[in-house]
């Protein structure tokens, strides 16, 4: 990871004084981000610290398709959405602190899940806030620790393992 760039992320918004972003709204986030609707997760970037860590939101609304199925009686937020969210605001975090927009000839993979634990339930009117700090980064491949919560009480956490490639 290069931590020693002299171009800042983005200048659009608050900075932490070296001009890198602490917050960013959704018209940065999908420069950023590949994913549309339905699957951009990410709603904005309230706080993060460069190469370190990020907080950012979701709002989660009755309106979202997967509460079609899931499930019909009591409509819950698929577990593996709540990890999608993370790993988009995990890949938030790198790339921004990377000053980097991905391109269409970019995309992020999962290499591992490990330590997974849903705690609670996410349900449409909750607002989660997503967690995640960079713990390591290697030979391309970035360890995050990761939690999700709403209202302070964690739903979702778990240590998630990403890494980026150039595609044709």
């Amino acid at each position: 990871m290069n931590t020693t760039t002299s171009t800042p992320a983005s200048t659009d918004g608050p900075s932490g004084g070296d001009g890198f972003p602490t917050t960013m709204n959704i018209h940065q986030i999908v420069k950023k981000l590949p994913h549309r609707y339905p699957f951009l997760l990410v709603d904005r970037v309230v706080d993060m610290k460069k190469n370190t860590w990020i907080k950012a939101i979701k709002n989660v609304t009755i309106n979202e398709p997967f509460f079609t199925g899931h499930f019909p009686h009591r409509p819950v937020m698929p577990g593996v959405l709540i990890l999608e969210a993370l790993a988009q605001a995990s890949a938030l975090l790198s790339f921004a602190s990377m000053d980097e927009d991905p391109g269409d000839d970019s995309v992020v993979y999962f290499v591992g899940i490990d330590g997974v634990r849903f705690k609670r339930p996410v349900e449409p009117g909750d607002q989660l806030i997503l967690e995640s700090t960079i713990e390591r980064h290697k030979a391309g491949i970035y360890k995050y620790k990761t939690r999700a919560s709403v209202d302070g009480e964690t739903c979702t956490e778990a240590e998630l393992m990403c890494t980026m490639r150039r595609i044709s």
